[in-house]
């Protein structure tokens, strides 16, 4: 079991190196979008006496945005070509269970995710200093938990579309309104009552607080790490549970 997962990983990897188209919208289009905000001027300056600026604002939504491409704009498709190309008809006779077939790409995408992640950051940092993470351990915490629900979330659409243009379609239904609750067009920070209180309870949206509390120095929210997790269990389970070799 152990040889035949490795195999699996050392090939997708292979095939994920391949894919430019992949690697461009999950590592280097977030870093893109810090590079062509960086050049406003108007949102490097703080808002507000003593406050961080828009820009300082976004990195940690370019963080999540790379997490969603990665989950939903390149797992599920990859998954569900190789249903409708039998080659997990084919996997279905070795040794490789869903899980196993779930957690290789699980390793790959999560994987591109981290780095497409940390680009941001660094630019950020580096290029119109931005502050680091205060609470790095938090940050680092709260992301490896935002990204497992992402992933598993992909997991899921991958595992159960019939073929690569219907996961296609979900995908792209579910990557706006994700886009939505991590706050990209507007701060999750600053959406209002009930609205405010409905996208808080969304994982990208506990995520996306807190990971703006840890970037402030602060610890998350327990109702966030809640939040975040059983949407993480439930996604989990239910992607092993549906997953179909064919």
């Amino acid at each position: 079991m152990a040889s035949s997962t490795l195999a699996l990983l050392k090939s997708e990897l292979r095939l994920f190196s391949r894919e430019p188209g992949y690697v461009f919208w999950i590592v280097g289009f977030p870093a893109a979008l810090i590079v062509a905000l960086g050049f406003v001027p108007v949102l490097r300056e703080p808002l507000g006496a003593g406050g961080v600026s828009f820009l300082a604002l976004y990195v940690p939504v370019a963080v999540i945005l790379a997490m969603l491409m990665a989950s939903l704009s390149a797992l599920p498709i990859v998954l569900a070509a190789y249903r409708e190309q039998r080659i997990l008809r084919r996997l279905a006779t070795t040794p490789v269970k869903p899980r196993t077939a779930l957690q290789s790409q699980y390793l790959i995408y999560g994987a591109a995710a981290i780095v497409g992640g940390a680009l941001p950051i660094l630019l950020g940092f580096f290029v119109y200093g931005v502050a680091l993470p205060r609470n790095a351990i938090g940050f680092i915490l709260v992301y490896l938990l935002v990204l497992a629900s992402c992933l598993t979330l992909g997991g899921l659409v991958g595992g159960v579309a019939r073929t690569a243009k219907v996961a296609t379609a979900f995908g792209t239904a579910l990557l706006f309104p994700m886009m939505f609750t991590a706050g990209v067009w507007f701060p999750v920070q600053a959406m209002p009552g009930l609205l405010g209180d409905i996208v808080a309870l969304t994982p990208l949206g506990a995520g996306a607080l807190a990971l703006a509390a840890t970037s402030a120095g602060d610890w998350p929210s327990l109702k966030d790490i809640v939040v975040m997790v059983v949407w993480t269990a439930i996604l989990g389970t239910a992607a092993v549970r549906f997953f179909r070799w064919e």
